[in-house]
């Protein structure tokens, strides 16, 4: 009964917002992403319930003197909600904010690695995911979302935060109960050392970003970010990596998608 009522509640909590925001707005800026095409209108609906759930449950907030206008928030939020597009805004649950800075952002900050070891990180990044807080995005990078160059930092950062749901950012998030986790764990772990190696012979060769091959977790993200921007890439790359993504997405972007122009791999600052 009161699984009932929570859900009646988010229903109509989700029409409300929706009646708040243009449809002409809506239609112009996912018309502005190239990789929403192909969605069927049951999707292209649910997506726009999904971002304005999005807005409705993240504070949006601009940092270091960005300005987000209606726009903005909603290139964000459309690109935050495809990843859970066959899932749900529950999968998004434990944190609350993104901060937005207009450009790349240095955190400055304390870092302990596996060894113990204390260091400052002054690295300047395009987006961030704290385990038990924010996200943190450029908006510059964010708005190169309106290409399908494979670089995607607002999914990439989505995908560090499904990762982090079980505590530990390892690129195995929690599965479904139809995956197997030990299929998971080797196919895609078959796909990171391979990457590895070819990161160490000839990064400017690879045909996946080789900040994929920075740990487990960067690789989800990468991947991540291909399967939604370059399906057919992938596929072609990494099968197996494509198979255990469209069963855990609940997606298949390589059915909706042209495969794109083949381009140069984007200038990655950092993530995560």
């Amino acid at each position: 009964m009161i699984d009932t009522i929570s859900h009646w509640w988010q229903r109509r909590r989700t029409a409300q917002v929706n009646a708040e925001i243009d449809p002409a707005l809506f239609r112009r800026v996912g018309a502005g992403l190239p990789l929403l095409a192909g969605l069927d209108d049951a999707d292209r609906h649910r997506l726009m319930e999904l971002a304005a759930g999005f807005l409705h449950r993240k504070r949006l907030e601009p940092a270091g003197g960005a300005r987000l206008d209606d726009e903005s928030r909603l290139l964000l939020a459309l690109q935050a909600a495809l990843p859970v597009l066959g899932l749900d805004l529950d999968w998004y649950r434990g944190w609350t904010a993104v901060i937005v800075y207009p450009d790349e952002f240095v955190p400055a900050r304390e870092v302990m690695d596996e060894n113990g070891l204390i260091w400052i990180d002054d690295e300047p990044k395009s987006g961030e995911a704290w385990e038990r807080g924010p996200v943190i995005l450029s908006l510059n990078d964010a708005l190169q979302g309106q290409q399908r160059d494979g670089y995607n930092v607002v999914v990439h950062e989505m995908a560090h935060k499904l990762d982090l749901l079980d505590g530990t950012a390892n690129g195995h998030p929690p599965l479904h109960a139809d995956m197997s986790s030990a299929r998971w764990a080797s196919r895609l772990g078959r796909a990171y050392d391979d990457l590895c190696r070819q990161a160490d012979a000839a990064p400017d060769l690879s045909v996946i970003d080789p900040y994929g091959a920075t740990s487990p977790a960067e690789f989800f993200a990468v991947v991540s970010e291909l399967f939604f921007e370059l399906p057919h890439r992938l596929r072609a790359v990494y099968p197996d990596v494509y198979t255990e993504l469209a069963s855990f997405y609940r997606q298949d972007p390589a059915v909706r998608l042209r495969p794109a122009t083949e381009t140069t791999q984007p200038n990655r600052i950092s993530a995560q």
